[in-house]
């Protein structure tokens, strides 16, 4: 199960790079903020220039707040994602629903 870090400077980047278009079809900017140690805060763009950068840049569409517990346990298991925001443990403002076509890049 891969911490925060490696997710987001390895393990996204590559699978965004693998398919740009099919990155460009979510069409949104995501905002990660992951809590705890190995934590951080990370910019992905998947809409004019798909990939990740670190920190916010402020232009987010969708926000996603978690522990690096709960990002660990996600990335083991991606259907547990839906438990655990109806358990208060992931947080999502801005458009929720794109949230929803993160799995499909992500995932």
């Amino acid at each position: 199960m891969p911490d925060a870090q490696t997710s987001f400077t390895r393990n996204i980047p590559q699978s965004i790079e693998r398919d740009l278009d099919r990155a460009k079809a979510v069409d949104a900017v995501f905002l990660f903020k992951v809590n705890g140690e190995g934590g951080g805060v990370w910019t992905v763009n998947m809409k004019d220039a798909p990939g990740v950068s670190e920190g916010d840049f402020g232009n987010a569409e969708c926000t996603i707040e978690l522990s690096t517990d709960d990002w660990k346990a996600m990335t083991e298991k991606p259907g547990s994602a839906m438990q655990f925001f109806m358990q208060g443990r992931i947080k999502v403002t801005g458009n929720a629903l794109l949230a929803t076509k993160l799995q499909s890049v992500i995932g």
